[in-house]
């Protein structure tokens, strides 16, 4: 038998052509045995690297390259593939002086020019590396994979659109080439192409399915698009792929919040954050899916753990802040935003905050400046130019925050916010049909939107249109504006419909006093139906409602309560009794007092010499339109020359009111009203009550006193509009502000009308 022995140039085409077909270890050994023959065989020691290579054995590698290249210092093959180990490695400068090694042997090598422009790209130095791609494009213009590099480097440096075109040359020459695909895909999301990108990535996906990062970047597409289903199942996709994927199962979790899954959001958070304990961004997406869960103190625990990590990233920052504000602690919500602008000065999201912040604490002018600063950055921002809308109402610069509104609504015309922020506005302008509207436009938006529907029953209600108007004016009970503790009764609400002759009904106060005040008039109605009616309101509206007919018992706030059938607030009474203007119940008075209460009052007060006029004209520091609807005493000033005796009514004097106070001849009894039945008592005792909008203007009705009440321009609903009378009190005389929205124009009015008062 024969045997035929191959020669060394023999065996390296075996083993060449063994490792070209995937069978590395007999690639590899094939190139052992020609070594043992042969030792200083470069071009073996050369492909024996490679085959290290493949089998994840770089230090093995570079040792054969470098001893290919000590017996062929000038073998460039050996030297691009060192420069490519070294790369993989992380090694970037010792691979560029080995590909500038590479260069001296040979400089118009378009390998090398290729690789070292990676090694450049890698270390951040993109025009360098622009500039190396577009030399080797020069010697090859048919180099797709220099194409490709030269794209990822233009995306690097922002400049997308020359990215794509230079993806799109790569895709020429290759139309399968996925990794161009996939990068060009990145560039159009970059511009916000995202349709195109979606189309780049599903080119992609064809070519190959199990592209983990193809479908996850088409599911970052897909959910700009709003197609959030398929963007859930592209990550799903991407998972199978590669379960522990962080940045995919954040990803994820991201869909799944705005899916409103947030149970599902939060595991796939937390399944990110297992892989990667300190991720940032996924610890962020966790803290906003607990924000929206009403978890924020646990939402805040997961900001200060992403902020823990990266101690200037602005997004945690600025969620910390809104959950802060959420909470209601606004000076710290306030620092945390200007802690965001500190890392990123023109961070919108953080002006805005911040601005929302300000206006909270009453910095409205530094609430203003804000929402500019954040408008210079952005003009078409929607949510800046809202909040600069409703900043610049509280400035009383009506007509730009109206304007402020129409660009946001016409920046976003899904805005359902902002058009109910308009017709807030449009209210304040006693433009009451295009508020009812712009709160329509709203709820056409969002049918559920309780603020919507509260805001636009004050409009009906001041139009008269009470028919409309106490239905939606129902909706204060789910509306944050409305500021309700919501009561959670188990015993139904009774709006008129059921027969509760027999039945205990709890009637219960609700807002303020005025209300309480104003509506009590519909309990002698509710017992006429048959009812034991039960009380609950204030203590210190308690002894004044004793005189109240048909209650059977009074509670105050916050005492245990007796058992009941159902129950009513007193602002739904007018609902229940489907009060019109013509059929509001105004007999008054039904409020009384004790003989010995006015007994002890009228003592107190002395003999009568002049006509005896009431003041208040100051409301509850609290209360939403304070700024607007009470005044100083000053204001007051030039109804006390008039021969009267004035007395306050003022349990409590603000102190920018004291020193005038004390300065004119005023009588105050401010001690010794400890509760409304002593302020009622008062009341009795006076010829008449000038008031703003407050609980005394209400209570001065109530017993039929006579009553001037000091209406804002655009008033409170229950004031109606253009009348000086009320249909809830027949007794009361209205005097309202001008155009000019102040009070100056009123106390003149209210000084004339007073002389011929005291005359008379």
């Amino acid at each position: 038998m024969t045997t035929v022995s191959l020669t060394v140039s023999e065996v390296f085409d075996i083993a060449l052509k063994s490792y070209y077909a995937g069978k590395l270890a007999e690639a590899e050994q094939l190139c052992l045995k020609i070594l043992s023959a042969d030792p200083d065989s470069a071009a073996t020691l050369n492909l024996l690297a490679v085959i290290n290579t493949s089998l994840g054995r770089h230090d093995a590698a570079l040792a054969n390259y470098d001893r290919a290249l000590l017996l062929r210092p000038d073998f460039i093959q050996a030297l691009n593939n060192r420069g490519a180990v070294l790369k993989a490695l992380g090694r970037y400068d010792e691979a560029l002086e080995n590909y500038d090694r590479a260069r001296a042997v040979q400089p118009d090598h378009v390998e090398v020019l290729n690789n070292r422009a990676g090694v450049l790209q890698e270390l951040g130095r993109y025009d360098e590396a622009l500039e190396g791609y577009d030399r080797a494009l020069v010697l090859r213009p048919d180099y797709p994979e220099a194409l490709n590099n030269r794209g990822v480097t233009l995306q690097a440096l922002g400049r997308h659109a020359a990215a794509l075109t230079s993806y799109g040359a790569a895709l020429a020459l290759r139309p399968d080439f996925v990794e161009a695909l996939v990068n060009r895909g990145i560039s159009h999301y970059e511009l916000k192409q995202f349709r195109e990108a979606v189309e780049s990535y599903d080119r992609a996906i064809a070519l190959r399915p199990d592209h983990a990062d193809a479908l996850s970047n088409r599911g970052n597409a897909l959910d700009e698009l709003g197609r959030r289903e398929e963007a859930l199942a592209s990550y799903n996709g991407a998972l199978n792929l590669q379960p522990h994927h962080a940045e995919v199962l954040y990803n994820r979790g991201t869909v799944l919040h705005k899916l409103g899954r947030f149970d599902e959001a939060l595991a796939s958070y937390d399944a990110a954050l297992t892989l990667r304990l300190d991720y940032p961004e996924a610890l962020v997406g966790r803290g906003a899916t607990l924000q929206d869960q009403k978890q924020f103190d646990e939402a805040l625990k997961s900001y200060d753990r992403a902020i823990a990590v990266r101690p200037d990233y602005a997004q945690a920052l600025v969620n910390r802040g809104a959950t802060l504000h959420d909470l209601g602690r606004s000076d710290e919500a306030l620092q945390s935003f200007e802690r965001a602008l500190a890392s990123e000065p023109d961070n919108v999201e953080a002006l805005t905050n911040r601005g929302v912040a300000m206006h909270d604490l009453a910095r409205y002018d530094e609430a203003l400046t804000s929402q500019e600063r954040a408008l210079a950055a952005r003009p078409d921002d929607a949510a800046a130019l809202n909040n600069r809308g409703v900043t610049l109402h509280k400035l009383r610069r009506l007509e730009e925050a109206l304007a402020s509104h129409d660009t946001a609504v016409a920046s976003r015309p899904d805005y359902a916010e902002a058009f109910a922020n308009r017709g807030v506005t449009l209210y304040d302008l006693k433009r009451f049909d295009e508020a009812l509207a712009s709160y329509d436009r709203a709820i056409a938006l969002r049918p559920d939107y309780a603020d919507a529907h509260f805001l636009k029953s004050l409009s009906s209600l001041v139009t008269g249109d009470f028919e409309r108007g106490w239905i939606e004016y129902e909706w204060r009970h789910k509306a944050p504006t409305a500021r309700l503790a919501e009561r959670d009764f188990t015993q139904p609400r009774w709006l008129g419909e059921d027969d509760i002759a027999g039945k205990t009904i709890l009637l219960h106060s609700e807002q303020g006093f005025g209300d309480t005040i104003q509506f009590c008039r519909y309990v002698p109605l509710v017992a006429a139906r048959g009812a034991h009616v039960i009380m609950e309101v204030e203590e210190p509206l308690c002894e004044l409602m004793a005189g109240l007919a048909g209650t059977t018992q009074i509670i105050a706030k916050g005492d245990p309560l007796p058992d009941f059938d159902c129950q009513c607030s007193f602002p739904s009474l007018p609902l229940a009794f489907r009060s019109r203007l013509e059929t509001i119940p105004a007999r008054t008075p039904y409020l009384s007092l004790p003989a010995q209460a006015l007994e002890y009052w009228s003592g107190l007060i002395g003999p009568k010499r002049r006509t005896r006029i009431g003041l208040a004209w100051a409301g509850n520091t609290k209360h939403v339109r304070d700024r607007e609807r009470s005044m100083r005493l000053r204001d007051l000033l030039p109804l006390l020359d008039i021969d009267a005796t004035f007395v306050s009514l003022q349990k409590e004097v603000r102190p920018g009111d004291v020193e005038t106070l004390e300065n004119y001849d005023i009588l105050q009894f401010g001690e010794e009203l400890g509760d409304f039945s002593d302020t009622a008592a008062l009341i009795s005792q006076l010829d008449l009550v000038i008031s703003v909008d407050t609980s005394v203007a209400h209570l001065a009705g109530a017993l039929q006193k006579p009553v001037w009440i000091l209406v804002t321009h655009a008033p409170d609903w229950r004031w109606l509009l253009d009348r000086d009378d009320s249909p809830w009190y027949p007794t009361a005389r209205l005097f309202r502000q001008s155009d000019s929205r102040a009070w100056d124009g009123v106390i003149a009015q209210v000084r004339n009308a007073l002389l011929e008062f005291t005359a008379g």
